[in-house]
């Protein structure tokens, strides 16, 4: 289901991110936002300044031997960051989002946190539907400014593990 991401691999996850992003945030932010954005958080610069500094994970998500899509989880103090949690077009509305949650709440109870927060951009409608059906709840909102006038506005969500 989930392969670890090396450092051989971070090409390769960059130019998925770039992909799936490119696909799936046309509807919601401008294309200048999402190259901007993509620069800034998913370029191979951006992904290995966070596994070096940020205490940044990524799988890619595996389908019948294809990278479906991947997950990035930061490891905080007192709960995991669920960052990025994607899947290409044709991998969407097949349970492969709710299998990677899954293979998420595992690695978060194996690393013995309690509880995983996230933020949803507040547009993204079938997402937060997805995460609250999961279990998350909306716990704040937050507009974040991250430069060149873009901003990000969004939901902070969080989902408790039960013991």
């Amino acid at each position: 289901m989930a392969d670890f991401v090396k450092v051989d691999d971070i090409k390769c996850l960059a130019d998925l991110a770039s992909e799936i992003w490119h696909e799936y945030w046309v509807e919601i932010l401008s294309k200048e936002q999402i190259d901007y954005m993509i620069g800034k958080f998913q370029s191979e610069k951006a992904i290995n300044n966070q596994l070096k500094n940020e205490n940044y994970i990524y799988f890619f998500i595996v389908q019948n031997g294809e990278k479906a899509g991947y997950i990035g989880m930061s490891n905080k103090n007192d709960y995991l960051f669920l960052s990025k949690l994607y899947l290409k077009k044709e991998f969407r509305h097949k349970s492969i989002g709710t299998k990677a949650f899954e293979f998420i709440k595992g690695y978060a109870k194996s690393q013995n946190y309690t509880d995983i927060v996230l933020t949803v951009n507040k547009q993204n409608e079938n997402t937060i539907k997805a995460y609250i059906k999961w279990g998350f709840k909306i716990i704040d909102a937050v507009v974040t400014d991250i430069g060149s006038g873009f901003v990000m506005d969004d939901y902070i969500m969080r989902y408790s593990i039960k013991k």
